[in-house]
Order: structure tokens, then sequence, then C-alpha cells
């Protein structure tokens, strides 16, 4: 698990409206780490050059520079079209200090308007960060994004790009591969690409698009670890789609003897959620362009936004390491042997699924309150018991729980699903408050909740459950209710799920029959990521320190199922941290085949000690339990 924090400093480089040349936006940053600082070189985008292409602005290269990596000054243009190759624009520079010189590969422009044809890459030379003297056109063929190997590799000086970013159905698919040769003088041969080209498929990476639709490109000059060679690179979903369209970055790992081999990936770790990444020139854009390695050992991800201003994030490197390892990335939770702890049975209240089990302690058992489906697809909620967590000691053959309401009644549809489903429970005080879906096929879910105290749950006196009443509104599409298990201000503070968002709202009681109102957005689904079509609460948060560790459900746009994690602060209302990638997902038969595939939901936890108990449904089938630590969950987000 790790976590990725945007530089509060945001954006870094901005335009600068009274310099022409980089007037309108400047972004794509390459940055090269030295002793006495940062240097990055940017793309400035300048007012409309009538005499060259009036539809659109001229792109060159500026630099800055920065003692701190934040604070950027001395910003000046480096690089500007001079060659009839590059006479429409120097763009998304990639500079490498390589044996002593300054490399600045570059994507050059040739004509108007822009195809593949007049796409290129070029490279500019220099001895000094501040005076590349020395210019060379790289690729006769479409390409962008080359970047060197800061070091050689066997012997010999190796490139990365990006091979037909352009494409059109009259050209081939991007494919990002490897250039290899003694010099870097041998890549300003047409004779060595001509061959190259030829045999392109024999350089290729293993293909990294998931989705035939999805495009992809280079980012980041490769960055040494002990594991491999780190690529940052993007990821861009649904390319050819304007309104689904996701710009994205991912990590992977490549074989430090052979870089063409990959080792592992990530899915992807940073979309656009921030105001300058979401609004600009072209909006919706994080664009990573390069990597460098602070002094703390945190991983620089360098970036456009918007392709407007340069921006950077950061990542704990042994984090993200040990999610890429090759021997299998660290997990947070284990699946108990004995999983699934609880599966179907019978005839009647359970006799087609059961599924996402909320828990509460008392009195030294853990009680597993879950979602139960006949074959007439009515839920009920059943109850299991467990002394160590794990082992079921007892199953009661009747629900705890049943449809007493109209709400919770079937109607419409005979067969449609129906009853009272994924229960939460929390003790406030000497109360029992379960949370649940009350579903009746149509309009729309709604959130009930019923109460009962302590004693009279531990006795077994489940006929004493309060009369359930609606917490959300009628005719949205509102559920997955938790509870804050304490108070705040003298007020209930409830989660809920308004669409495909976390909301929360304040109630000064529960028994006034008196619904939310409110959907203060807490945790949103991250568009693009694992999380990005929608995320709702898992169980009630765990209270850590004086902070609260909320563990919530995500979907993908495949339709996955995974858990994620975040850090809220003591009002429970403002997330302090929340993990980029998820901290548990379907791995296992019994989570991949079933009712619905590929899911794992939870609705509750339960502690004791530093152990962490997740209770979870496996493809809406069967329930599992696994364990974790509370105290490293938490350091993960720290």
């Amino acid at each position: 698990m790790f976590i990725i924090r945007r530089e509060p400093h945001n954006p870094l480089i901005s335009p600068q409206r009274e310099r022409p040349w980089e007037s309108l936006a400047t972004f794509n940053p390459s940055v090269v780490r030295a002793k006495d600082g940062a240097h990055l070189f940017y793309r400035a985008l300048g007012n409309s050059d009538a005499l060259q292409t009036s539809m659109a602005g001229l792109s060159t290269i500026g630099s800055a520079f920065s003692e701190d990596g934040i604070h950027f000054h001395s910003r000046k243009q480096v690089i500007a079209p001079q060659e009839p190759w590059d006479a429409f624009g120097c763009e998304d520079p990639r500079v490498t200090f390589f044996e002593g010189r300054w490399y600045c590969f570059y994507t050059a422009l040739g004509g108007w308007p822009f195809g593949p044809d007049n796409i290129k890459v070029a490279v500019a030379i220099g001895d000094t960060p501040d005076d590349f003297t020395e210019r060379h056109l790289i690729t006769p063929f479409n390409a962008k994004a080359a970047t060197l190997f800061p070091e050689r590799i066997n012997g010999e000086v190796v490139l990365l790009l990006t091979a037909h970013t352009d494409w059109t159905a009259e050209y081939p698919r991007p494919t990002i591969a490897l250039a290899r040769a003694k010099q870097v003088a041998d890549f300003f041969n047409p004779e060595y690409w001509q061959h190259w080209h030829e045999h392109l498929a024999d350089h290729a990476l293993p293909e990294l698009r998931r989705d035939e639709g999805d495009h992809i490109e280079v980012g980041a000059s490769p960055l040494k670890t002990e594991m491999g060679w780190l690529l940052i690179y993007s990821y861009i979903q649904e390319y050819y789609n304007e309104h689904n369209r996701v710009f994205s970055i991912e990590a992977a790992l490549l074989e430090l003897e052979n870089p063409q081999k990959l080792i592992s990936r990530t899915e992807s770790i940073l979309v656009p959620q921030e105001i300058y990444e979401e609004y600009g020139v072209v909006p919706r854009i994080v664009f990573p362009t390069s990597a460098t390695l602070s002094d703390d050992a945190y991983l620089e991800i360098w970036y456009g936004a918007a392709d407007t201003v340069c921006a950077k994030a950061s990542v704990r490197l042994s984090d993200l390491l040990r999610a890429l390892d090759p021997a299998g990335p660290a997990r947070t939770f284990i699946r108990a042997p004995q999983n699934p702890i609880l599966l179907p049975q019978g005839t009647g209240f359970e006799s087609r699924v059961v599924f996402n089990a909320a828990s509460i302690d008392i009195h030294g058992s853990i009680y597993i309150l879950y979602r139960a489906m006949d074959n007439a697809n009515t839920s009920t909620i059943g109850l299991a018991i467990s002394k160590d967590g794990v082992t079921i000691d007892e199953r009661l053959p009747e629900p705890i729980y049943v449809p007493r309401e109209k709400f919770e009644w079937k109607n419409g549809s005979p067969t449609g699903n129906s009853g009272c489903e994924d229960p939460r429970i929390v003790r406030i005080n000497d109360t029992l408050h379960m949370t649940n879906n009350a579903y009746h096929w149509e309009p729309a879910p709604a959130g009930a909740i019923s109460y009962i105290s302590v004693q009279e749950f531990h006795a077994r006196r489940f006929d004493l459950w309060s009369k359930p009443f609606l917490l959300t509104p009628e005719g949205v599409d509102d559920k997955d209710l938790a509870l804050l298990p304490e108070k705040i201000d003298g007020n209930y503070l409830l989660y809920h799920r308004v669409n495909n968002q976390i909301c929360a709202d304040l109630l000064p009681n529960l028994v006034s029959g008196k619904r939310v109102s409110r959907c203060i957005e807490i945790l949103a689904a991250r568009r693009g990521m694992w999380d990005g079509v929608k995320v709702g609460i898992a169980g009630p948060p765990i209270k850590v320190g004086d902070n609260w560790l909320m563990i919530y459900h995500g979907v993908s746009r495949h339709g996955k199922y995974r858990l994620g994690a975040a850090l809220l602060d003591p009002s429970g209302t403002s997330v302090i941290a929340r993990a980029a990638d998820p901290i548990f997902e379907p791995l296992e038969k019994y989570e991949k085949e079933g009712d619905i595939p590929n899911v794992v939901f939870s609705c509750g936890t339960c502690v004791r000690g530093d152990t962490l108990f997740l209770y979870y449904g496996g493809a809406d089938r069967v329930i599992g339990v696994a364990i974790g630590s509370l105290s490293h969950l938490v350091k993960a987000l720290t």
C-alpha cells in the first residue's frame, strides 16, 4: 500500500502573461537533480504566430532552477524552432545528463496541420543546462517521448521512446520500445532507424495497454532501483472517446540487465482531481515527464497538469517498490485458512447466498451479522458467533432481523431483490444501532436504521429490535449507511453513499424519523483509478488516536470490487490521507466466481489489540475473513 501526495505548493511553474513565449501554458516538466539543486525544463506555449500556425500557439522549451525543488527562478527560453523539422514547435522535453553532456530529447513538429508524418523526435545537446548548441533529428517516422537511460546497460547506450503515438487507421498502434547503440551519435543516423523500424516488434516492451482503445506514452527517464528500472509512464484510458477519456499515471518495473523485460506494473496511481489538473488549456490531464529521487528517499513524479502548469507529487519509494515486488506485493490483509467461513445452507432464509457481513465484539465474542438471501431473493439478517474471530462456534438457525415495513417488502417484481441488505452495526454507549439498505425493488434502495440495547442483543431478544425507519430521502439512490461510533459536538455523524460518492450528514438524534438532507462529500470516486466508478463505506470508521480509519469499497470501470483505506481527521469529515492502491482485492476462486464475480465487499471489522479482523462477502455468495495489523495499516497512511 502506498500514498501519493501532491506538493502543497503546486503548481510549481505557471504561465507568465507578460512573456509572449510562455504566456499561455508552461507544462510537462523534465527535471535533473544536481548537487546545487533542481534543473527544470518545460514546454512553453506562447501566443499564436500567424506566420507559422494561426490556429495554435508555438511551443518552445524553457528552463528554471530551484535550490529546494519547490521554488523555481531564473526562467529562460533555451530551445526554440530553428530547423525545418521543428519549425512548428518544440514540445515535451526529456532531459538526461549523460556522460558529461546534457541531452534534451523533444517532440519536433515539422508541418501544419499536425499529423503522423510531421511529428517526430529530435534532440538538442549542450555542455551546460543553459546552452544547447547541437541539434539532430532522431526518428524519420512518427514518434514522441524519447529519453535516455541515465547509464549504459551492458556497455550500450539505451534510448526509450514511443513509436507511432499519433496513429490513425493507416498507421500502426503506439508502441513503447528500446533502441540500443554503441554511441549516442548512432541515433542520428537515418539508416540505423530504417533497420530498427523494420524490426520494431523485436525492440518493443510487452503490451501495456489493457484495452484496445487505450493509449500509452513514455513518461520519465527510467530510475534505477535495486529491484529494476522504475518507469513512470502515461496511460490514457479510452483515448479516442473525448467524453470518457482519462489521462493517468502508472508505474512499471523493468529488468536491470534487460529492460525490455517487464517485471511488474501498477494500475493508475494518479488521475486528475485538483483544480489545476481539471481546468486549463486542455482539461483533465496529468501527464508524467520526469521522475527523480529526493534526499529523503521519496520518488518525485513531475507532471504537466491540464496542459497548462507544472506540478509534482511524491511517494515513498520503498512503498511503491513493495507494491511492485514480483514475488507478490506485500499484503495488508491475510485470508484466514478456513475461508470461506460461512456458505449458504439449507432450504430456508440462507439457501441461496450469504454475504456482506457486519460485526461487533461483545463480552469476548464476535457477533457476525450477515446478509442472507433465499431463493425468492429476499434478504434477511443472519447471525454467527466466533470467539477467536475466525472459527464459527455457533450459527443461528433463524434470522435475527427480517423485513417488517413496506419499504422492505417485495414490490413490482416477484423475483426482484427485496428486504434488509448489507448491515452495518455500531455501539454507542449501551445501544447497538444497525443501519442497512432497505430494498423493495422500486424505485430505488434506501437506508434504514433500527436499534437494540446491548443487554437485549446479548440475551438474544431479537424481537426487541426497534421499529425501523428510513434515514435517506425517497427516490434517491442512497445506501451504504454507517454511523461514526462517537458523537461529534452532540450530533450523530452518518455516512451514506449518494450515487458514486461517500457523503456525510449530522443528525441531532436517531429516533425522530428525521432524514438526511445533505450530501457533504467525504470521499469521491477517482475516475480512471481502481475506485473510479463508485465508492461506498465498508464498516463504521475505527478510532486510531485522535483520527479515524475508514475502509471503503471501490468499483473499477471493469466492474471489480476492491477495498481501500483512508485516514480521517477527528471530526470524521476531512480526509488526511488516502491510499493510492487497494488494500484488498479478489484473488481466490470464491471471490472471483459467484453471483457477481470479482467482488470483495465488507460491512464490518473488529479490533483486538493490534489485530484487525475484516469480514467480507466474496463474489456475493460467501463470507470470508481477512486479518491484518491495525498499526501497520495506519502507519502506511501517515
